[in-house]
């Protein structure tokens, strides 16, 4: 994906679909519902005609690079920033704000930058009085 589209999507937190997520490489493929099923199982069935030792093989030289890069540093750092941002001001502003209202409408503002977790303020509120 390259480091600017990852931290496009990280630091705005903007949605994208299926079609989006396969042109991004962040997934093989992208199809419908309806096809979901079938299209699992013919990967699965062409996997399974690959002997076991290559596979083994395959994964672990995959599983490896990946640690090479520093995934699992990667992965603790993930971890420590989530609880920190949990405990933060603002996390614990949505949690507060999630209980007040429900966590699917908390979940929208936040989305949409309807409103300011740092000051812990609706921003529609503020633009409907100006």
């Amino acid at each position: 994906m390259g480091v600017e589209k990852a931290k496009r999507m990280l630091l705005t937190g903007d949605k994208i679909t299926g079609i989006e997520a396969e042109k991004l490489g962040l997934v093989l493929k992208s199809v419908s519902q309806e096809q979901l099923d079938d299209e699992v199982d013919k990967l699965a069935q062409r996997m399974a005609t690959v002997p076991i030792n290559q596979l083994v093989m395959h994964k672990l030289m995959i599983n490896q690079t990946l640690e090479n890069m520093g995934l699992r540093t990667t992965q603790m750092f993930a971890t420590l920033f989530d609880g920190i941002a949990r405990h933060s001001p603002e996390g614990i502003a949505f949690k507060r704000r999630s209980e007040n209202i429900g966590w699917k409408i908390a979940v929208k503002e936040r989305d949409s930058g309807t409103y300011d977790w740092t000051t812990d303020v609706s921003l529609e509120n503020i633009n409907t009085k100006t």
